[in-house]
């Protein structure tokens, strides 16, 4: 869901870097293949998570949520040399799609997946990490993140997609809605939780920052 009226969405895309071929071709395959394509992070917000990682120079990512593998290339642009990313999906039938494109893209070696629930995996992880990407089930948000503060080093950022819920954070609540629900918890712990200082971009379908004090 796009919130900026459709002209003005459109010159921000189009006064914003360009993705890279292979990111076009991965997205191309993902519309062609895999259910749900939108869950891609596409060219714009792809662009935005692509800067910030430059921006943060991290030497240790985890991504919670790969799909497709989009939003991990993305991150991989900005890796030092010796700089890693651990990425997590649920989805054991996207691995192989993941892994032509982590192949093409050059940054193979220093990506790590894991299948399976990340709820039982982040605990097993031994990493401090600089950058953080919540971008999965939307009702575990909270158990991501109290999962992952005590693993981020001082100064790391969390990321965390689709905040806004296609409006739905400021419409009247389904009390069916678990998602919903959730996301307006999570959205007001990170706001004051003072572990970390936090702003929310109302980019594409909602990107919060946290900065870890």
């Amino acid at each position: 869901m796009h919130f900026l009226p459709e002209k003005i969405d459109n010159y921000v895309v189009n006064h914003s870097q360009e993705e890279p071929q292979i990111l076009k071709d991965l997205t191309r395959e993902t519309w062609q293949k895999v259910l749900n394509p939108r869950m891609l992070s596409g060219a714009f917000q792809g662009r935005v998570l692509s800067i910030l990682t430059k921006i943060i120079n991290p030497k240790n990512i985890l991504e919670i949520g790969t799909y497709t593998g989009y939003s991990t290339l993305c991150f991989a642009e900005g890796l030092p040399k010796n700089g890693k990313i651990i990425t997590i999906d649920k989805n054991e039938e996207l691995e192989t799609l993941q892994n032509k494109y982590f192949e093409q893209s050059g940054y193979r070696k220093q990506i790590t997946q894991f299948v399976g629930n990340a709820i039982e995996i982040i605990p097993t992880l031994q990493e401090k990490f600089d950058l953080v990407f919540i971008d999965a089930d939307k009702s575990n948000y909270i158990n991501y993140f109290n999962l992952i503060i005590d693993k981020m080093n001082p100064g790391g950022i969390i990321l965390s997609d689709n905040v806004l819920w296609s409006g739905k954070i400021v419409a009247a609540l389904d009390p069916k809605d678990k998602d919903t629900k959730v996301l307006l918890a999570y959205n007001k712990l990170v706001n004051e939780d003072a572990r970390v200082e936090t702003v929310l971009l109302p980019i594409r379908d909602g990107l919060t920052v946290s900065r870890v004090l």
